[in-house]
């Protein structure tokens, strides 16, 4: 069997300044070319180091109103994410619980 391969892309136009003007992201096996995206956040697990790699960018015109729902929608997902990779219920309604508590104090809700 014939291992197959996949690319995801991510583009950062920068300002002078070196601040994200726009980012653009590729996945050609998710039909997915040069979209356009104000924020983003890649985690990588470095096992060797047993340390988690990050990469956290937005452009400098991303609303504030905006930039509260990513965060919360991406708290959402990671609970989520936390109940498929370990099954563990209980640590998932808690995050989910820290999820509802955090739409009500950002006012998403």
């Amino acid at each position: 069997m014939t291992n197959s391969t996949s690319e995801i892309k991510f583009l950062v136009e920068l300002d002078e300044n070196r601040v994200p003007e726009k980012l653009t992201w590729t996945a050609q096996d998710g039909g997915v070319d040069h979209e356009e995206a104000k924020a983003m956040m890649v985690s990588l697990w470095d096992s060797k180091a047993q340390e988690t790699l990050r990469i956290d960018l937005w452009t400098k015109d991303m609303p504030v109103d905006e930039m509260k729902l990513f965060f919360h929608q991406t708290l959402v997902a990671m609970s989520d994410t936390f109940q498929r990779a370990t099954n563990d219920e209980k640590m998932s309604a808690t995050m989910k619980d820290f999820c509802d508590y955090f739409a009500e104090k950002m006012e998403l809700k």
